[in-house]
């Protein structure tokens, strides 16, 4: 059976969550989950628009005009990326087993975000050196990203999560390079299908696949695309020490 996570909507819409807010909210359930007073949770919720820092991040890839948004840095790996209406952002709150390697469970959220995309008819992989769900370049244009991931672990309990393009407006990716990667491009389910999905209409299939992948059972792997190199790193991660 999957596993019993407890999802959390924290707001959507016009009641999307200020980033630091959601920080703030993430960082009282880690501390509930690493104490065993809260069960394994997922907030789910959308962002007004900011720009998040990771670690990696250099000083040219911050966005010279960021168009009113906030660029907030952040305690996660990776570099910059984009947070905004019509994303759905996912922070589970989850601890890994013994047996599983936190690259796994990086690639059990791709797994989960690849058959999200599936639902709605539009097919994606990962491509290796590059964290996140891509499509493959076609005559539309250059491999492009439609889920971006970076995670934290401290004390063995996950921390912020995945970020699905919706119906979000591409427009802010064009005021800096999203994750450092200038060769690719970035879309959306909404720009791949033609029409509108929303946040609303894939979140039953988010809860759905998330549950299924993170009940750290077996799983048959999508088949990757061709490798790339990512600036710097791969996967968005950062470790923390017992007790951090």
């Amino acid at each position: 059976m999957p596993l019993e996570l407890d999802y959390e909507v924290a707001g959507l819409g016009d009641d999307a969550v200020d980033y630091l807010a959601a920080w703030d909210l993430q960082r009282r359930v880690h501390e509930a989950v690493v104490a065993g007073t809260r069960p394994d949770t997922v907030l789910l919720l959308e962002h007004p628009p900011v720009f998040t820092a990771g670690k990696r991040t250099d000083a040219h890839e911050r966005p010279a005009d960021p168009g009113g948004a906030d660029v907030i840095d952040v305690d996660r790996g990776g570099k910059i990326t984009f947070h905004g209406p019509g994303q759905l952002v996912g922070y589970p709150i989850v601890t890994l087993p013994d047996h599983v390697k936190v690259v796994d469970y990086v690639r059990r959220v791709e797994e989960a975000l690849i058959a999200v995309c599936a639902d709605f008819g539009v097919t994606t992989a990962r491509v290796p050196g590059r964290s996140g769900v891509w499509l493959q370049a076609d005559h539309r244009g250059p491999e492009r990203k439609v889920a971006a991931i970076g995670i934290r672990v401290s004390r063995g309990v996950t921390m912020h999560g995945f970020a699905l393009n919706c119906d979000v407006d591409l427009g802010w990716y064009d005021r800096f390079v999203p994750c450092g990667i200038a060769d690719a491009g970035v879309t959306s389910l909404s720009g791949e299908l033609g029409h509108d999905v929303t946040v609303a209409d894939v979140l039953p299939s988010v809860r759905r696949h998330l549950s299924a992948y993170l009940s750290w059972h077996p799983y048959t792997a999508t088949p990757d695309y061709d490798a790339r190199p990512e600036p710097g790193r791969g996967p968005r991660i950062e470790l923390v020490r017992p007790g951090a």
